[in-house]
């Protein structure tokens, strides 16, 4: 699995992180655990390939927001407690 974490700059509410989200998965439809965060401001994913990232940036910021940076590295999945 790869992770997908973007930094991005101007979600203020829940509603902000719930349009981030839905941007992601329309962008990425095989995107799994999607999650935003205002107070982090990012938002991550999951992805079995790397997703592309000039695709997100452009439509992060068609809707308003800033997408400051796309980092994408492997994430190793892990069992119950931490265990591999």
């Amino acid at each position: 699995m790869i992770r997908t974490i973007l930094k991005i700059d101007g979600m203020t509410c829940g509603m902000c992180e719930a349009h981030i989200c839905d941007v992601i998965r329309k962008t990425v439809p095989s995107a799994k655990k999607v999650a935003a965060s205002r107070s982090r401001q990012e938002a991550s994913f999951l992805t079995e390939n790397a997703a592309d990232a000039d695709l997100l940036k452009a439509a992060i910021d068609a809707t308003g927001y800033s997408c400051l940076s796309v980092e994408s590295s492997p994430c190793e999945k892990r069992g119950l407690f931490g265990r591999k």
